[in-house]
């Protein structure tokens, strides 16, 4: 028999993606590209066996995603025993829906005779529109119990489990309750120039999915109990209809997705900065938060929400002190850093709340702030400024000092459990150092966005964040990758904010 590494085929290689639309005489190709990833349909070596020269075609229509597969090859393995080729259709059926399996010619006839495609729109509301480079987009916000929603992410959601590490498809076949929960976010570019009559103006660029859900709230204790128990008889009222929309909740951005052919152009941050608009404008959203984002994601909010809280004027109202009494810092036991006296914390609180920002993501915000506030050759100079710490006499020295104090007090307190767990000397070494990798980090963050101010209509977002299974272990797994191991952004507090990123010890991020 011959090797078994002649009829492998790397299926990231074979897999070819490609946005179809009508043309003058046949279907025109606006984009190919190939998947990042493919183990979750073919396994961890992302192989196919059984082929030689293979290729897998997924078009889609541009517009309203209309898929279909096809496949080539020059030779298939003739089965010995139970060693047969791989059943291509039968592996993929489960993540694409019915139909899509049908001859590339009737395809090809039902796109260039559409009639109903000139006059597509994207379902739902047309919430906001840009131009970059000279071509214009438009953002549609909807519910995904909408059916014309739900068909449009059936037919293209494969592409979660192909781009977004672990990402898992939504199951459309909930119940409509927590489908109400939903909202998807589509980006689509607007063509002005048609070859046919029955071209769509319309081509997918990327789409994100959000869900609302209810945060628990602790209920106040009971009342103490009267001595004399008293009964009263009423009738409650009959309750209006309501909609688990209208409750107060946090929104949640789940899956987030621009297509490798528009990546680099901005795309990212007009989606980001309207998913947040439209999430500002809505009073029974409190707060918006992240499913388990990967670092690439990570600087994409950074940016966005940093420059959005320096436009309007929230950071102009943070303040550092510059000076209080030494004896505040005395390294004696049972003495805290005095977090208040160095931060308005009530208003802090303020600040928050009306940016519907989670703790976790406003308080990194704030440290990188109030760490771009002090002059560069302080902040290169590492702790060799600090020798005489909050007695130093110098203003922006003891700035230095007060804010790497409040971030030292904030790590230790993430970690404390590890850093317990250490000899004292390790123990502040390990603090140190960490706290070395967080300016590192914050300061590649600042560089970057003076670097996209200079640049202008540019970033370079990926598809970043999504829907994830848990990742059992710390092993280090492919799985793990580009992302942060990170603690729900609604669970912290000035002390729990996010570790630097690639601290290996970190408890959260």
């Amino acid at each position: 028999m011959a090797e078994q590494g002649e009829w492998s085929t790397n299926a990231n290689e074979a897999l070819n993606i490609s946005l179809v639309q009508a043309g003058q005489s046949s279907p025109v190709t606006l984009s190919t590209f190939h998947p990042r990833f493919t183990y979750p349909i073919f396994g961890e070596e992302e192989c196919i066996f059984g082929y030689q020269g293979l290729k897998i075609n997924i078009r889609f229509a541009s517009h309203d995603l209309l898929p279909n597969v096809s496949w080539v090859y020059d030779k298939e393995f003739k089965a010995v025993n139970d060693t047969k080729a791989l059943d291509i259709e039968e592996t993929l059926k489960e993540w694409l829906p019915e139909g899509c399996f049908g001859d590339y010619a009737s395809f090809k006839t039902q796109i260039q005779q559409d009639a109903g495609a000139k006059d597509w729109k994207p379902p739902g509301q047309l919430i906001n529109s840009y131009t970059s480079r000279g071509r214009n987009f438009e953002i549609w916000a909807s519910e995904l119990t909408d059916p014309a929603v739900q068909q449009l992410i059936d037919r293209i959601q494969i592409l979660v489990s192909l781009f977004i590490e672990g990402g898992t498809p939504i199951p459309l076949d909930d119940q409509d309750w927590s489908l109400a929960r939903w909202n998807v976010f589509f980006v689509y570019e607007k063509l002005s120039s048609l070859p046919s009559p029955y071209t769509s103006p319309y081509s997918l660029v990327g789409y994100s999915t959000t869900y609302n859900f209810i945060p628990h709230q602790r209920s106040p204790p009971p009342p103490s109990p009267q001595k004399t128990p008293q009964t009263h008889t009423f009738t409650l009222p009959p309750s209006p209809p309501f909609s688990l929309s209208d409750l107060p909740s946090r929104a949640r951005i789940s899956q987030f997705l621009i297509l490798p052919s528009h990546q680099s152009h901005s795309h990212g941050t007009h989606l980001y900065n309207t998913l947040t608009a439209h999430f500002l404008s809505q009073p029974q959203i409190h707060e918006i938060t992240v499913e388990d984002p990967s670092e690439a994601f990570d600087d994409l909010r950074d940016h966005c929400d940093y420059a959005r809280l320096t436009r309007n004027n929230t950071f102009a109202q943070i303040h550092l002190a510059s000076s209080l009494p030494a004896a505040l810092f005395r390294k004696s036991p049972g003495v805290r850093v005095p977090t208040a006296q160095l931060l308005d914390l009530p208003l802090l609180s303020s600040l928050r709340q009306k940016n519907k920002l989670a703790p976790r993501q406003f308080w990194r915000l704030v440290e990188m702030y109030l760490l771009s506030t002090l002059p560069p050759s302080v902040r290169q100079s590492g702790t060799a400024r600090l020798t005489r710490g909050a007695r130093s006499a110098g203003e922006d020295d003891r700035r230095w000092f007060y804010w790497r104090l409040l971030v030292k007090q904030r790590i230790y307190r993430k970690n404390r459990d590890v850093l317990m767990q250490l000899e004292r000397m390790e123990r502040v070494e390990k603090v140190e150092e960490t706290v070395g990798e967080q300016v590192g980090d914050y300061e590649r963050l600042l560089r970057r966005m003076k670097e996209r101010e200079v640049d202008g209509d540019r970033d370079g977002e990926e598809v970043v964040v999504g829907r994830r299974e848990p990742v059992v272990g710390t092993g280090g797994s492919r799985r793990d990758r580009g992302k942060r191991k990170v603690v729900d952004d609604e669970e912290s507090d000035l002390e729990g904010t996010p570790e630097p990123k690639k601290v290996k010890d970190r408890a959260g991020g």
